[in-house]
């Protein structure tokens, strides 16, 4: 086998992006189009690159490196998904592609890196510097057969997303994520870059994607991205004065109900070891775990 070559993503290395993601992590789920995509059209802001590594002509490995604007905290910069097909592993091409990216987030002046590991790989990732912090767990849940829609209680509405003004939509979003758990606050998701990578995601299921209505006010959401037959729950968050409701269960429990019913059969999640609250509810509504990953984190100089 020949060296592996290091370049720039390109857009139509989507289809191998995908199949070489679901080989490593088959619990993520991002389709082919929505990849082309993010490839051709990063978000706005980020200053976001990909890399590949090719061997023989085959895509054998990725990396994204980009600019967190979705929180207060200055000069963090995030690695993401960094792989390695695993006939490919310990040549160096996992090494390559992590420089590259450390390169690019230097030139963006980030001081501060933060980036996911396997278990597996968390002696490689602190050989580079990385110190694990805190640990994400993922999960799956067999919509096969459906489950059953909720019962809303009085007062209460349970709406898809379709239709909504997304400004209301990211409202609840943005404001429901600010405390939740993480090596930086999620407190700054402004409505451009949400729009650009939530809203116009083309993975997103807005008839599943569901928000609770009280008083004509979106308190609770839970979002669904999906490629075929397969779904991400991308966030399920409730308004803090609205909290301690069963609303987040509610919520997500009617975008499972209607996921499957537009013909999803497996539902993958990731929490925080420290959201208490949301893992009762994924392991109420009977999801199960199927891998965990390490946070990591490093000082850029």
């Amino acid at each position: 086998m020949s060296e592996a070559l290091i370049r720039p993503a390109r857009v139509d290395d989507a289809p191998a992006v995908v199949a070489l993601r679901a080989l490593v992590f088959p619990y993520l789920v991002r389709g082919v189009e929505s990849t082309r995509r993010m490839i051709g059209q990063p978000p706005p802001g980020e200053d976001w690159a990909a890399w590949v590594a090719e061997a023989d002509g085959q895509v054998v490995g990725w990396v994204s490196a980009y600019r967190n604007t979705q929180t207060s905290t200055p000069g963090v910069g995030e690695i993401s998904t960094l792989h390695v097909h695993p006939g490919h592993r310990g040549r160096g091409t996992g090494t390559v592609l992590l420089d590259t990216a450390l390169d690019h987030l230097r030139a963006l002046g980030s001081t501060r890196v933060l980036t996911h590991a396997r278990a597996e790989s968390l002696p490689f990732a602190q050989r580079h510097g990385f110190t694990p912090s805190r640990e994400l767990r993922y999960s799956a849940l067999d919509l096969d057969p459906t489950p059953p829609a909720p019962e809303p209680p009085p007062g209460v509405r349970l709406l898809p997303t379709a239709g909504l003004d997304p400004r209301r939509v990211h409202r609840v979003d943005s404001e429901s994520a600010r405390d939740e758990p993480g090596d930086v606050p999620t407190d700054a998701l402004g409505y451009d870059l949400w729009l650009h990578e939530c809203w116009e995601n083309l993975g997103l299921d807005r008839e599943a994607s569901t928000v609770a209505e009280i008083d004509g006010e979106l308190v609770a959401v839970s979002l669904v991205k999906r490629d075929g037959d397969r779904m991400w729950s991308d966030f399920t968050g409730t308004l803090p004065a609205y909290r301690g409701r069963g609303l987040a269960r509610l919520t997500k429990q009617a975008a499972l109900h209607a996921a499957a019913a537009r013909g999803v059969r497996t539902a993958y999640t990731s929490n925080d070891e420290a959201n208490a609250p949301m893992l009762a509810i994924n392991a109420a509504l009977g999801y199960r775990p199927v891998d965990s990953q390490w946070s990591c984190r490093r000082t850029l100089t």
